[in-house]
């Protein structure tokens, strides 16, 4: 594992790196335009552990993408070895039904700067800049995102405006936590049938101006607020999007 090799990968100079909130914002940003979201091993029934070398060996030298528990994991990892202080937190997401996830259903990063910052380049369309606990909003292209606490409570929402109206996309709390708590419920989103990450592929990764993204059998493409879409027709097709688009190969 050798961090100039993952930031390379990146897009990042080792040179230009702080442990300050600039550098910080950069690193996520350049990692969310690199490094897909993408559930293909669940898709393809490739079993994904939660170890940093098999994750580094799939994100860095293998040049694919994952999911939460490997974006994040493995970018916490980095940020630790550049000089940042950082914890993993648990998230609960939310449903569409009103309800939430159990713990370990997400995975964040907490990075301890002069203030508490989460940083997260796992959740797919999301802030592509840290987020402060204090409620500040912050805007880009993907749209406008804070967090916010639960009244008498240590829980802390992470919200996205979503036509006038602020949605929890999910809770969480400070506390630490280890790798290998997030074990039991990497193992549930990749092989129950109730786990959205099983019943379809997804491919997807941020663009300066937007995000395009592989869903089932649509290519889905947002420039500026513009969304197209269109069939699949083959898998010939999709695996020709995917080496382009997302420079994976299967």
């Amino acid at each position: 594992m050798n961090v100039r090799e993952y930031l390379k990968r990146i897009g990042v100079d080792i040179e230009d790196i702080h442990a300050d909130y600039q550098s910080l914002q950069f690193i996520q940003m350049r990692h969310m335009l690199s490094v897909p979201f993408e559930n293909l091993d669940i898709i393809n029934s490739r079993p994904i552990e939660i170890n940093l070398e098999a994750i580094y060996q799939k994100i860095v030298v293998s040049k694919r993408g994952g999911y939460c528990y490997e974006l994040n994991g493995l970018l916490g990892w980095l940020l630790q070895n550049v000089g940042f202080s950082v914890s993993l937190v648990s998230g609960r997401v939310h449903h569409g039904d009103g309800t939430y996830g159990p713990e370990f259903d997400h995975m964040a990063l907490l990075v301890h700067l002069e203030k508490d910052y989460i940083v997260d380049v796992g959740f797919g369309d999301s802030v592509r800049s840290p987020l402060q606990l204090s409620g500040d909003i912050v805007t880009d292209v993907s749209g406008s995102y804070r967090i916010t606490s639960e009244s008498n409570s240590e829980t802390l929402c992470f919200q996205k405006l979503v036509q006038n109206e602020w949605i929890t996309e999910f809770k969480f709390t400070k506390k630490p936590r280890k790798l290998d708590e997030f074990y039991e419920m990497n193992q549930y989103q990749q092989t129950s049938s109730e786990s959205h990450f099983t019943k379809k592929l997804i491919c997807s990764l941020a663009t300066p101006n937007g995000r395009i993204t592989i869903s089932g059998d649509s290519l889905i493409e947002t420039i500026n607020s513009i969304k197209t879409k269109r069939m699949i027709l083959s898998s010939e097709e999709r695996n020709e999007i995917l080496k382009q688009r997302f420079g994976i190969i299967l």
